[in-house]
């Protein structure tokens, strides 16, 4: 059932990101401008982060079997969709029924994939399924991008299709149906409201940070670096192999320097940004840069979800929800900021100001985020 989840988790990242990899191509091929595709991140990101609360909040007493079978159904029904668009209007529609899934997607697969494995493992199973939505970028965009360019855009779209049907028949087959209040990880173990608000804003701080940049990454490296296309797809697949290396020394620690762990990650990927904007068009220094960035991408948002499983101040879905709502809602902020910031300024500066977004996040994180507020149970007896 986790390998289950894990492949949902792998194939909703990769259809979450698989635009930055494409975005030339479907400029192209629906003849419309380039900071215009790359609203349909922004849309995706504010689609998810308006709709996580209240649809998590909706289904909030149907069994998490039923939720994730629809969940994982409309992944698979917006993916053919959004691979047979004839227009930007189509393409747009169905990247936003993929993002209401998402919404859920996150909210629910959380406290059902913990509850499964013994409270003392749980963040490890945060990590595994991080590992997976992190083998999105090593895997998922590089491949699309790849398949992209040497068949249509709309190859790799329908391949998520495909991966999506796997996992939804294995749930819908194998995951057990029971009252979501009485499942193990249905409430936080240190409920703190403070930790809880300051770890939604950091979230939201440190994606629009990120996306700023990363949504024009390809072209970015192509224009102010200088690499090839060749190059670009092998700086793709180390950025995504330096997210899982962040994810897997990350998720080792998680469970138990969990304020640590979320504060380094944001550091991390506030140093590569900034080096990126400094060092952009010198290729040696752009790739140590690079690799710090994605070293912390999977890390941040991995913690910030672990951090919810132990600070909630009510049920764990619903506060997950708000987590996805914030941190989506920062990559729509990001990815605008980004699109307004190469209208007005250019590529380059995108990483000045997403390092600057999460240099911010740092900050709340240490100024509000103090030693005396645990994230981590001080007795694993108490979580129920």
């Amino acid at each position: 059932m986790l390998l289950a989840l894990m492949l949902a988790a792998f194939t909703f990242n990769t259809a979450e990101n698989l635009p930055v990899g494409l975005l030339e191509r479907v400029s192209e091929s629906l003849d419309v401008p380039l900071p215009t595709v790359g609203l349909l991140v922004t849309g995706y990101g504010l689609t998810v982060a308006v709709a996580s609360v209240p649809l998590a909040h909706l289904v909030r007493k149907v069994p998490r079997r039923h939720v994730l079978s629809g969940v994982l159904a409309a992944l698979v029904v917006s993916s053919a969709g959004a691979a047979l668009a004839a227009s930007y209007g189509q393409l747009l529609a169905a990247r936003l029924l993929t993002a209401l899934a998402q919404a859920l997607f996150w909210a629910v697969m959380g406290p059902v994939a913990v509850g499964l494995f013994a409270p003392g493992a749980r963040g490890r199973v945060v990590a595994a399924l991080s590992l997976a939505g992190s083998l999105a970028l090593v895997l998922g965009v590089p491949a699309g991008s790849l398949l992209g360019r040497t068949t249509t855009w709309q190859v790799p779209v329908a391949a998520l299709a495909l991966l999506g049907l796997v996992s939804l028949v294995t749930v819908a087959a194998l995951l057990p149906t029971a009252r979501p209040e009485e499942e193990a990880a249905a409430y936080g173990t240190n409920p703190d409201r403070r930790a809880f608000r300051t770890v939604l804003a950091a979230g939201f701080l440190s994606s629009a940070g990120a996306f700023a940049g990363f949504t024009y990454l390809v072209t970015y490296l192509g224009d102010v670096s200088g690499f090839s296309p060749g190059a670009t797809d092998t700086l793709l697949v180390l950025l995504g192999v330096a997210c899982l290396a962040g994810v897997g020394v990350t998720g080792a620690l998680l469970d138990r320097f969990p304020r640590q762990a979320l504060t380094t990650a944001v550091t991390v990927q506030a140093t590569g940004m900034l080096g990126l904007y400094a060092t952009g068009p010198h290729q040696g220094a752009a790739v140590a840069f690079l690799i710090l960035m994605g070293a912390a991408l999977g890390p941040v948002f991995m913690a910030t979800q672990n951090a919810m499983l132990h600070c909630a101040p009510g049920r764990t879905d619903l506060a997950l929800a708000a987590n996805s709502g914030a941190y989506n809602a920062g990559i729509a902020a990001g990815a605008a900021l980004g699109s307004a910031t190469v209208t007005l300024a250019d590529l380059r500066t995108t990483f000045l100001t997403g390092g600057l977004l999460t240099t911010t996040s740092c900050t709340l994180l240490l100024l509000l985020l103090t030693p005396r507020v645990r994230l981590r149970p001080s007795n694993p007896r108490a979580i129920t």
